[in-house]
């Protein structure tokens, strides 16, 4: 059972197991989705310490922030929990935020995981265009009309039927008011420069995932000779819903 709580002077709402382990995991969700998506991982590592949350402007988490300030409120959710170190695990944008919460507080990660990801100390200048015109016709799409916006969204980011309706659901909920805080985003691309990580780094992309992603993941798993690099077969953009048992799976042996 997961309780449900809110970080203090923050809109945040966060979701804990509150188990003792001293072994712990946060989970981070694809934009225009919320926690909910990591259900199938929440038992099956029940036996760590588990986080969700919503990030800033969708789900419950609605009010006063920016997307720029995640890695703060990650690092008050492990001060108030009281972890000392967490394995990160961040699928599409969550994988951005992931990184930079390892940028800011590298001695707090004991792996990082990053489904659908780039690596945003690095972003490939040509890829960055072709991402931020794909995203901003998804946007204009989503203006129009937030139901026209979700089924184009569910083919786009899902593989499988049942994790398409699942996110297709979790995509209509996201309010158009909501697009605001995407603004800042782009303060995290290409701010630090890491060359060394004292943790394991995976780096994950679906198979039937849109080719900008699998050619970015590539591209920053071959830049880091020590990553490990998976494709999960019959898999989109959000793995970890269209594949979960095989999603855990390769999680479960990266993180400690």
């Amino acid at each position: 059972m997961m309780k449900e709580k809110v970080l203090i002077n923050t809109p945040i709402h966060y979701w804990t197991n509150e188990s003792e382990s001293t072994k712990a995991i946060i989970f981070i969700h694809p934009a225009f989705a919320d926690h909910t998506c990591f259900d199938e991982q929440i038992h099956y590592f029940n036996c760590y310490k588990i986080i969700t949350f919503d990030l800033i402007g969708h789900g419950k988490s609605l009010g006063k922030g920016t997307m720029e300030e995640t890695a703060n409120y990650i690092n008050q959710m492990l001060e108030v929990e009281k972890i000392d170190k967490i394995n990160l695990v961040g699928v599409s944008i969550g994988a951005v935020f992931a990184q930079d919460f390892a940028n800011k507080y590298g001695n707090r990660v004991s792996s990082l995981v990053c489904i659908g990801g780039y690596d945003i100390n690095n972003f490939d200048r040509k890829l960055q265009k072709d991402n931020s015109t794909h995203q901003m016709k998804m946007m204009i799409k989503a203006m129009i009309s937030i139901k026209m916006f979700a089924e184009d969204n569910k083919k786009i980011s899902a593989f499988t039927k049942e994790a398409q309706e699942k996110f297709y659901a979790m995509n209509l909920k996201f309010k158009k008011s909501s697009f605001k805080y995407f603004a800042t985003l782009h303060k995290l691309i290409n701010k630090y420069h890491i060359d060394k990580r004292e943790y394991p780094l995976l780096i994950g992309v679906g198979e039937h995932d849109v080719e900008i992603a699998k050619q970015a993941s590539l591209i920053w798993h071959h830049s880091y000779p020590k990553s490990q690099f998976v494709e999960f077969l019959n898999a989109g953009h959000i793995v970890n819903m269209d594949v979960p048992k095989e999603f855990n799976e390769v999680i479960s042996k990266i993180i400690r």
